[in-house]
């Protein structure tokens, strides 16, 4: 039998992470491939090779498979950088900032990539619900140069007193939207009161240079909460976050929620269909049309992100949103893995055989 949700196309694939929900632990861990026109997963590249490797935050240009950067942390590790057949791994710790980068977003022209460079740790509570909290100690923004290897740095946005982070490109790459926490000092640990408002700078693709004003779109001292994963829609209409009371990793908070901020009127519109009042509702990805978004939720049992659809209409109303479907329903009960990072492609990717290779400790 058929259900009816909506005529527009979702783009083919999704890639995500598949981890345990651990702190420490990652000896089975990978980048995956889901076909949503059926039910065919495919691994992207995986640390069997090498189990003390943690494969994470990977990105991709404009929804193409053909392009892909993630980071391997290890003793042999680096960021990851697959560009138009050419696979090379970067060692940021001698270019820029001279420090490993986190959080990625390619801009849309396919040369540069915006990173975070995040010195983050974790602390765990002796009671209550939340289990553990990560933060950063500090962050800064970069933007890599994948023509020429060169990173591109803005005083402004490396300074220790505030920690910037989650960059994401408008759709015409003229702006980089990213989080920011300031700091009265160089923070050394955590505190309930870090609060995250949202940026947006100018970037001049040309100079490759930022804008000298700094538009401050969400202020969380003064609306509340915190900002973190923000995502433009990809006419650039909406902007899409999660909200969470405080800090900047808000998979481990039950109330964090998706928010939408019209680009147009600077209003929220209304998307509390999409979210679970008691369960994390965090990373998420719009469809190349804007019409779709697929989130990560940990709403069936508290501990384990499994992947919902939601439907945007044109008058901006978000739908219902829906489990990802599976061949059969139990496999999100079996499967004791979390999907973190979701990003829809619109191919399979099919990285080089050697990609493996390039972070197995020697």
């Amino acid at each position: 039998f058929y259900i009816h949700v909506a005529e527009e196309q979702i783009d083919g694939w999704v890639a995500y992470r598949l981890i345990e929900p651990g702190y420490v632990g990652w000896r089975q861990l990978g980048l995956y491939q889901r076909e949503l026109s059926s039910f065919h997963e495919s691994a992207i590249i995986t640390n069997r090779k090498t189990t003390t490797t943690c494969l994470n935050c990977h990105e991709f240009p404009s929804y193409s498979p053909e392009s892909m950067v993630f980071h391997a942390r290890g003793a042999n590790g680096g960021t990851i950088v697959y560009d138009e057949g050419k696979l090379q791994k970067v060692d940021f710790t001698t270019i820029g900032l001279k420090k490993n980068v986190t959080y990625p977003s390619w801009h849309p022209q396919g040369r540069y990539i915006a990173f975070s460079a995040n010195f983050t740790r974790q602390i765990f509570y002796v009671e209550g619900r939340q289990q553990v909290e990560v933060f950063d100690t500090s962050s800064d923004l970069l933007v890599y140069d994948a023509k020429t290897g060169e990173a591109v740095t803005d005083p402004r946005f490396a300074t220790p007193e505030s920690l910037e982070t989650f960059p994401t490109w408008s759709p015409d790459g003229k702006y980089l939207y990213f989080a920011s926490h300031s700091a009265d000092s160089v923070v050394t640990t955590f505190f309930p009161d870090m609060q995250y408002d949202l940026l947006r700078v100018a970037f001049d693709a040309e100079s490759k240079t930022f804008g000298q004003e700094v538009d401050t779109l969400y202020n969380a001292r003064v609306m509340g909460g915190s900002v973190s994963h923000p995502r433009v829609s990809p006419d650039g209409r909406y902007l899409v976050y999660t909200l969470s009371d405080y800090g900047t990793f808000p998979i481990w908070h039950d109330e964090a929620d998706l928010k939408m901020l019209d680009l147009e009127t600077m209003e929220h519109v209304d998307i509390s269909m999409w979210n679970d009042p008691e369960s994390a509702d965090s990373y998420h990805v719009w469809s190349s049309n804007g019409r779709w978004m697929v989130f990560g939720s940990r709403r069936l049992d508290g501990r384990y992100t499994r992947l919902f659809i939601a439907y945007l209409d044109k008058e901006g109303r978000p739908c219902k949103p829906f489990l990802l479907p599976q061949e059969d329903p139990r496999h999100n009960v079996w499967r004791l893995r979390s999907y973190n990072k979701p990003e829809l492609i619109n191919g399979k990717v099919s990285l080089p055989r050697n990609a493996e290779d390039m972070f197995v400790e020697e």
